[in-house]
């Protein structure tokens, strides 16, 4: 038989509206400091010129046409993908580093959704007013102050949300040109379906889902814990200081002072709730550690503003470790880096640190590479000379024309042809494919198991580049087929 009383949960949690409230405090003006340094960034590198011989004069610039990634005055191209994979294993061991340190850190100033949340949270501030009158807002008919308060704010987070669509695609291309083609309707298809789709991303993902990203679709928040320690400091609630014996309660009449309230057992927590009132995802830190919580530390200065209202110390909700909390005499928070974890994330973070640093600083401004070709081996000539066919690969990676010169060593310098080529030249950021026979004597093709490509640029600081090849022979070959 069926148990009539038990109610089913529901598949989908109800959507609460957040209304934040606007405090000041250090933490704010962290938050507000990285919010106006990254936006300053992302959205004024596309336009920041720099002067440039073979590609756009673009600061940053993703040149997919010519393989080519400029960052200021580094080239970057497909053969360095070395670089990229140790940024990635970089960032990733950074974060865990981060969070096993200060907890959610990276989630509470630096994340993309925490980053445009919060501008769109400081949006509707600036025209809807503050948390109450938000709410009273949201509680009022549809009338003309509605319509132009929720709609003008909701059309500045679309206006930003296109310009951070835009603003992706100029990272591509020359960023003056785009804008003129993009607008007068010349661009091409793919600009706009990608600034459609970021546009709207980032308006839902920041306007209307905000904390639910965080919450729900974000997977660092499901597996930080793993990262924490006992002794990793996270925003946390002083439970005994607030609590007391009998629990906290709001200030009145005999429950004013500090020492009426410890004489009769109750903690320093007037209830106030603004804790809760300012947090973005919408927590009660009084609750203890949640997964849900982002560490921006917003809910610190609400308390600190409160406590200094009331002439109780600061420090109430503090970053702090779970190990000092629960100690009887708790310490001062601070940073407890000598621990195996943390170490274990310090040494491979600064081993790859030095390995991609010392990659950039030593790479070559000149790829080359030397193939034999195959079909045929080899070809013996009526003066019976030996000839074998290579092709040598030159890229240019400098931002200007350079001229090579190829040689050999190990062989006759007589022994190579390069035809009808008087000089190499290769023009900045391209690539060229030289043709390249060396012939042999009978005698001494027989004696030559390798020798070695010399290419070297006309450049004044330039090092030769030695690549090492198999010359093939009549009696190879027919070893090569014995054994076969």
């Amino acid at each position: 038989m069926q148990d009539t009383t038990s109610k089913e949960a529901p598949l989908y949690q109800k959507h609460i509206p957040i209304y934040t409230r606007s405090f000041k405090g250090r933490f704010r003006t962290f938050k507000t400091t990285v919010l106006v340094l990254a936006f300053a960034v992302y959205f004024v590198l596309p336009w920041l010129p720099w002067q440039r011989h073979s590609a756009a004069s673009q600061a940053v610039l993703f040149d997919l046409v010519s393989r080519r990634f400029f960052i200021f005055d580094l080239v970057v191209y497909p053969q360095d993908i070395f670089w990229l994979s140790m940024v990635l294993f970089m960032a990733a061991t950074l974060l865990f580093f981060v969070t096993g340190l200060v907890g959610r850190a990276w989630c509470g100033y630096f994340c993309f959704q925490t980053l445009w949340s919060d501008a769109f949270m400081l949006i509707e501030h600036w025209i809807q007013g503050e948390r109450p009158a938000r709410m009273r807002l949201r509680k009022q008919p549809w009338n003309t102050e509605k319509i132009l308060k929720v709609g003008g704010s909701h059309a500045l987070m679309m206006l930003i949300s296109f310009w951070t669509g835009f603003t992706f695609i100029a990272y591509f291309a020359y960023a003056p040109d785009l804008t003129a083609q993009f607008f007068t309707g010349q661009a091409a298809e793919v600009a706009y379906f990608t600034v459609f789709i970021l546009a709207v991303s980032a308006y839902i993902a920041n306007g209307i889902a905000r904390e639910q990203v965080c919450i729900f679709m974000c997977p660092y928040a499901r597996f930080q814990s793993v990262m924490y320690e006992q002794d990793t400091l996270a925003v946390s609630y002083d439970t005994r200081r607030g609590e007391g014996v009998a629990g906290r309660i709001a200030t009145h009449e005999g429950l004013r002072s500090r020492e009426e309230r410890l004489a009769k057992g109750h903690g320093d927590c007037i209830d106030c709730g603004f804790c809760v009132q300012v947090c973005p995802t919408g927590i009660d830190i009084r609750n203890g550690l949640q997964y849900q919580c982002i560490s921006c530390g917003l809910c610190i200065d609400a308390c600190n503003n409160i406590m200094d209202s009331v002439g109780f110390p600061r420090g109430l909700i503090r970053y702090d470790s779970e190990r000092n909390l629960n100690s009887e005499h708790p310490d001062k928070p601070h940073l407890k880096w000598k621990r195996l974890k943390v170490i274990g994330y310090v040494v491979p973070l600064g081993i790859m640190f030095c390995v991609l640093g010392w990659n950039i600083a030593m790479h070559s401004s000149s790829e080359v590479a030397v193939l034999q070709v195959r079909q045929p081996l080899y070809v013996e000539l009526a003066d019976e000379t030996i000839r074998n066919r290579y092709q040598v690969h030159i890229v240019n990676k400098t931002e200007q024309d350079q001229v090579y010169s190829v040689k050999v060593r190990g062989i006759p310098e007589s022994a190579l042809d390069l035809g009808a080529l008087s000089e190499i030249k290769v023009r900045a950021g391209k690539s060229l494919l030289v043709s390249a026979k060396v012939g042999l004597d009978e005698h001494t093709a027989k004696k030559t198991r390798q020798f070695e490509f010399v290419i070297k640029s006309q450049a004044a600081d330039a090092k030769e580049i030695v690549r090492k090849v198999d010359f093939t022979a009549p009696h190879d070959h027919e070893h090569e087929q014995e054994h076969d």
